[in-house]
């Protein structure tokens, strides 16, 4: 009889399992190149696990290609070139936790080195954050110069901008 619980220890063993490769799959990263975001593509964020989409879109002054190289603590996009007025994107998972973080590291002929967290919970994802949540958050890199170096763009307001994390 001592082994009487052995078919529930084997049951709970395998819905662990389960979710646990849900939880694993659930980061969607791509390399290819992405089309800009079209209408409705507004936030539905605030839910663990919601599907994010990353857009970059190069808009420098000088009209370089801009290398990018993001990632996050668990995954490492690679280095990224994106040709002036293209778009490059990544498509992900918030965790669980709700403190999944991307950030990128900008290059470009003429323009320098710098960082920018591309994606962050409490920025991008918080329904009572200052700025709206966002599951296509598209940024354009080089807008307004120095000052405001990176925006997200929005159908609804303005673009909200941002300096570099340097």
């Amino acid at each position: 009889m001592a082994f009487s619980n052995m078919p529930h220890c084997i049951l709970m063993f395998m819905v662990s399992f389960f979710i646990l490769t849900l939880f694993v799959a659930a980061l969607d990263v791509s390399d290819s190149v992405a089309e800009a975001p079209g209408p409705g593509s507004g936030g539905d964020g605030f839910f663990p696990l919601a599907k994010k989409h990353v857009v970059i879109h190069n808009v420098i002054s000088n009209k370089q290609t801009l290398n990018v190289h993001c990632n996050s603590s668990d995954d490492d996009l690679g280095l990224i070139h994106i040709r002036w007025n293209r778009y490059w994107g990544f498509r992900f998972r918030v965790n669980i936790w709700e403190t999944t973080r991307f950030r990128c590291h900008f290059t470009w002929y003429g323009g320098g080195s710098h960082y920018f967290e591309i994606f962050n919970v409490w920025r991008d994802d918080n329904e009572f954050g200052k700025f709206p949540a966002c599951s296509d958050c598209i940024w354009e890199v080089g807008r307004d110069a120095k000052d405001h170096a990176m925006c997200r763009i929005t159908e609804d307001s303005d673009p909200y901008c941002f300096p570099w994390d340097d």
